[in-house]
C-alpha cells in the first residue's frame, strides 16, 4: 500500500504507510510512480484541489476554489477490486466515485462504503495535542463559572462552546478540546450547581450548624439551613439560570457568536439558548439532546398553575425535601450506582471511563452537591419547550446539526427522528454502535463530523457536508462504515445519513405552528 499526499503547495510527495517520504517532486506531472503501481479512477474532492488518477502516467489536476490548502490523504491498494479508503487529514469532505469495483459513496446509491477517518491525536506518538487550561469567572457574588479551554492561539478560527449533560462537566469534553482545539478555539463550561461550578459558600444558615467553627463543618450539607443568605435569595438551578449563564459567558469571556455543541441536558440548554439569543449563535449541534427538562410549571408562563407547588428549587430546602434528598442522595452518589449508570449509557464497555467516574465522585463529595441536586430536581421548566425552541431557531434560519448515538437507552432514536422531522433541513447522522454520550464513546467520529459541518457553514456551502461530495448531491439516505485506529487496533463505526429536506411547505407549517403556540402562551 502507498499513500499519496497532495498539498496546495508547490510540492507533491509519495510517502509510505509510516509517513516517510519516498518520492518528492515540485509538481504533480513530474512525480514518478513505480511502474508496478496501478491506479483506477478515483477523484478526490477536498478544500482546494481535485486530483484524479486514471493511469500511472496520466494525471489531471483541477482547482475548485481558493480556500485553505488541502492535506487529503488517499490510500490506494493495488488490488482494483478492493474498496478504496480515504483519510481526510484536514477532515474535509471527499468522494469516491465507483469504477472497476470501487463502491460508491456519493449518495446516488444505497450501498455501505468503508471510509478511513483520522484517529485522535496521540501525544505519546509525537502527535500534537492541543493543551487544555482550566479557569473560572465570577458571574454573580458567590457564583463562579468553571470552564476549560484550548486553541487560544487559533485567533482567526471560529469559536466552539461545549455544554455538558446532567451530572458531569467540562471534563466530559476532554477528547474534543485536545483534538478540535488544534483547529478551533474551544471552550467547555460547568453548569452552575454541577461540576466545579458549585457555590463556594453555604447558601443557607441556621440550625444546620451556623454557629459551628469552619473546622467543624466538614460533615455539614450546605443548603440545609433554616434561612437563606442574601446572595442566594433567588437562586434556583434551572434551565433559565443556565441560559443566562451561557449568555454571560459568551458575551464576557468569548466575546463573539459561537458554535454551540450540547450533549443530553447540554443539548436542551443549547437549543433553548439559541432560541432566546440567536444573535450569539452561529450554529447548534445536538448530541443526543434530551427533549424535555423539568417537572414543574414555569411561573412566568403559568403563574396560576405554579402557585399550586409550594417549593420550586429555592433555598433553603423545606424539611420534607431535606429528608427525601438525603435518602435519594445516598443512593445516587454511591460509587456502585454511578458505575451502573456509566455501564448503561456507554454501549462499548471497552471505553475508558475512569476519569469520568473519578470526576463525578469528586463532585458528589462537595458539601453543596446534595442540595444543588435537589434544586435541579425541583426547578421549574423553562419558558420555552424543546419543540418551541426548535421552531424559533428554524424561523431564525439558525443552522442545526444532529448527531445521535443509535443505542442510547435514554434518548432513543425516535427522539432524534422527531427533531429531524421538525427541522427537516438539518443534517442527521446516526452513529452505531454508540450510546448516550457519542462524543466520549466514539470521539473520532463526532470530531470528524463536527469539523466537516463547521467547514460547510464557514464556507457558506461551497464545501460539502461531511461525507458528501457536493451540498445538493444527496438523493437517498445512505450509510458508511467509518474506520479509525485506536490504541493500535482498527475500529469501525457505522454512520447513517438522513437526507436533508428544504421543503417550503414544511417551513410554512412550522411558522404557523410556532405562531399558534405563541398566541396560546400570550393568552395564559
Amino acid at each position: 500500500m502507498e499513500i499519496l499526499s497532495c498539498d496546495a503547495g508547490s510540492c507533491c510527495y509519495i510517502v509510505n504507510i509510516r509517513r516517510k517520504v519516498v518520492k518528492k517532486s515540485p509538481s504533480l506531472h513530474q512525480l514518478k510512480l513505480p511502474r508496478e503501481t496501478r491506479f483506477f479512477s478515483v477523484p478526490i474532492k477536498s478544500d482546494s484541489k481535485c486530483l484524479q488518477y486514471s493511469h500511472p502516467h496520466h494525471y489531471s489536476f483541477r482547482k475548485l476554489n481558493n480556500s485553505q490548502p488541502s492535506r487529503t490523504v488517499v490510500v490506494l491498494k493495488r488490488d482494483e477490486h478492493i474498496n478504496s479508503r480515504v483519510s481526510g487529514e484536514t477532515y474535509s469532505s471527499f468522494v469516491l466515485d465507483g469504477e472497476e469495483g470501487v463502491n460508491n459513496v456519493t449518495g446516488r446509491g444505497k450501498s455501505v462504503s468503508m471510509v478511513l477517518i483520522p484517529s485522535l491525536p496521540d501525544e505519546s506518538n509525537g502527535d500534537y495535542v492541543a493543551p487544555i487550561s482550566s479557569s473560572s469567572s465570577e458571574w454573580k457574588p458567590k457564583l463562579t463559572v468553571h470552564y476549560e479551554k484550548s486553541g487560544s492561539e487559533n485567533v482567526d478560527s471560529p469559536p466552539l462552546l461545549f455544554l455538558p449533560g446532567f451530572g458531569v462537566g467540562s471534563f466530559h469534553y476532554e477528547k474534543q478540546l485536545k483534538d478540535l482545539g488544534r483547529d478551533f478555539r474551544a471552550w467547555a463550561i460547568d453548569f452552575l450547581g454541577q461540576g466545579m461550578s458549585l457555590p463556594c459558600e453555604d447558601p443557607t444558615f441556621g440550625s444546620n450548624g451556623g454557629d459551628k467553627l469552619e473546622s467543624d463543618r466538614q460533615d455539614i450539607i450546605w443548603g440545609f439551613g433554616d434561612e437563606t443568605e442574601t446572595w442566594a435569595e433567588e437562586l434556583v438551578y434551572s434551565v433559565d439560570l443556565w441560559r443566562d449563564q451561557v449568555s454571560y459567558f459568551i458575551e464576557e469571556v468569548i466575546k463573539e457568536p459561537v458554535y454551540l455543541v450540547g450533549n443530553s441536558l447540554g443539548g436542551f440548554v443549547a437549543i433553548y439558548f439559541a432560541a432566546c439569543y440567536p444573535q450569539l449563535v452561529k450554529g447548534v449541534t445536538l448530541l443526543n439532546a434530551t427533549p424535555f427538562w423539568g417537572f414543574f410549571p414555569n411561573p412566568v408562563r403559568y403563574p396560576r398553575l405554579s402557585r399550586l407547588f409550594p417549593w420550586a428549587g429555592t433555598f433553603p430546602l423545606p424539611s420534607i425535601v431535606r429528608k427525601l434528598t438525603e435518602i435519594l442522595w445516598q443512593k445516587i452518589s454511591n460509587p456502585r450506582s454511578i458505575e451502573q449508570i456509566l455501564d448503561q449509557v456507554y454501549v462499548d464497555h471497552a471505553t475508558k471511563v475512569d476519569k469520568v467516574f473519578s470526576r463525578i465522585i469528586e463532585t458528589t463529595q462537595h458539601p453543596a452537591a446534595a442540595a444543588s441536586f435537589a434544586s435541579i430536581l425541583f426547578a421549574p421548566q423553562g419558558q420555552l419547550s424543546f419543540n418551541e425552541a426548535l421552531s424559533r431557531c428554524r424561523m431564525n434560519n439558525l443552522p442545526i446539526c444532529l448527531l445521535y448515538g443509535k443505542e442510547d437507552p435514554w434518548v432513543k432514536p425516535i427522539w432524534g427522528l422527531q427533531v429531524k422531522r421538525q427541522v427537516p433541513e438539518a443534517p442527521y447522522y446516526e452513529i452505531s454502535p454508540a450510546g448516550h454520550c457519542p462524543h466520549d464513546e466514539v470521539p473520532e467520529v463526532v470530531n470528524f463530523l463536527l469539523r466537516g459541518w463547521i467547514q460547510y457553514l464557514e464556507s457558506q456551502g461551497s464545501i460539502a457536508l461531511p461525507l458528501l461530495d457536493t451540498p445538493q448531491s444527496v438523493r437517498y439516505d445512505f450509510a458508511w462504515d467509518l474506520e479509525f485506529i485506536r490504541e493500535g487496533s482498527r475500529k469501525s463505526t457505522r454512520v447513517k445519513f438522513l437526507m436533508p429536506s428544504f421543503s417550503i411547505w414544511n417551513r410554512l407549517i412550522s411558522r404557523f405552528k410556532s405562531g399558534f403556540e405563541n398566541c396560546g402562551t400570550d393568552s395564559q
